[in-house]
């Protein structure tokens, strides 16, 4: 009978998670894990083929992070759902500075981005049933007011500035 794993994929995945938590994904690395997890780099790479694999697993566990903090933030009730969402994406930017980083500010040259994520087109769809707004416009208006969320969120992840909820609140309803 073969040994019992005691690394799984997860707890490697879940390490490169708190490495990037700590000290960014430039640390993210097999001996890092390896050190992290107590254990050699041997179920490192029993488990991924490559450490590109890997940063893509870390990358679509922090995005699964962040997609929580959305469905929360909206099921919240505590602004409308359009507004939720800017919210939540500031909010992650604030507690998990780190992983807000690596979806949203990493180096994305070269990477194919898909415009039509079923985010986007929840987002676009909510729009023009609340505001009335043709398809075209709801998405224009999502990404004018996603560039000013998302400059808000920068300014708070590199700690250029500390507002409050109720401040960022406001400036939300006031765009």
């Amino acid at each position: 009978m073969p040994p019992k794993v005691k690394i799984t994929r997860d707890n490697i995945i879940d390490s490169a998670l708190r490495i990037i938590r700590q000290k960014g994904m430039e640390a993210l690395g097999a001996r890092n894990i390896a050190a992290d997890l107590g254990c050699s780099t041997q179920p490192v790479f029993s488990n991924f083929s490559t450490m590109e694999e890997l940063k893509a697993a870390a990358i679509q566990a922090a995005d699964a992070l962040y997609q929580d903090y959305l469905r929360r933030e909206i099921d919240r009730c505590e602004f409308p759902p359009y507004k939720a969402s800017g919210m939540a994406y500031i909010r992650f930017a604030r507690e998990e500075r780190q992983l807000f980083r690596l979806l949203f500010m990493r180096n994305r040259s070269g990477e194919k981005i898909d415009e039509t994520t079923e985010e986007l087109e929840q987002l676009t769809a909510l729009l023009q049933r609340t505001v009335g707004l043709s398809r075209e416009d709801a998405f224009l208006f999502h990404l004018e007011m996603w560039m000013y969320v998302h400059g808000i969120a920068t300014m708070i992840a590199t700690s250029y500035l500390e507002w409050d909820q109720q401040m960022i609140s406001q400036m939300l309803t006031d765009a």
